[in-house]
């Protein structure tokens, strides 16, 4: 499990709460981004200070806004999500310019397929990272909540 700590900003209106928004630190979020080994990700927010995610809040866990909490992603959903955002469109520009390839047509029109073949990959990866079913699974889970630290 992929862990980080943050505190929770607001809760989700209703009683009991099913989500929460956190503020986690952007530079502790990932122990693999945090040793300089990351994917690259956090490259795009490298200014910023902190983060603030929607979180779900794991069944028996009590967090009220202002609590100091610890928040998961499995690794399985991780590698989902990697696979969504970086293998899918690079398998779509690979199998693209192997078919520009089959039917023998010239370097050019491999290149031209490349490039569409990873802008179909992205747009495919796109529509389903947008769809709710997907949105849920890669939603990181309040696990619990840690004691206050005077």
């Amino acid at each position: 499990m992929e862990q980080a700590t943050g505190h929770v900003i607001a809760l989700e209106a209703g009683s009991p709460a099913l989500h929460a928004e956190v503020e986690v630190s952007a530079a502790v979020a990932c122990a693999r981004c945090a040793a300089g080994r990351g994917c690259g990700a956090g490259l795009l927010g490298a200014s910023e200070k902190h983060r603030r995610v929607q979180a779900r809040i794991a069944a028996g866990v009590d967090v009220q806004k202002g609590d100091a909490v610890r928040i998961e992603l499995s690794h399985r959903q991780l590698l989902r999500a990697s696979w969504l955002v970086y293998g899918l469109p690079l398998v779509a520009a690979v199998s693209a310019t192997g078919l520009a390839y089959f039917f023998r047509l010239d370097d050019t029109y491999a290149v031209v397929a490349a490039v569409v073949g990873l802008a179909v990959g992205f747009l495919v990866a796109r529509r389903q990272l947008s769809t709710a079913a997907c949105l849920y699974h890669f939603t990181p889970t309040i696990v619990a909540r840690l004691p206050v630290s005077h």
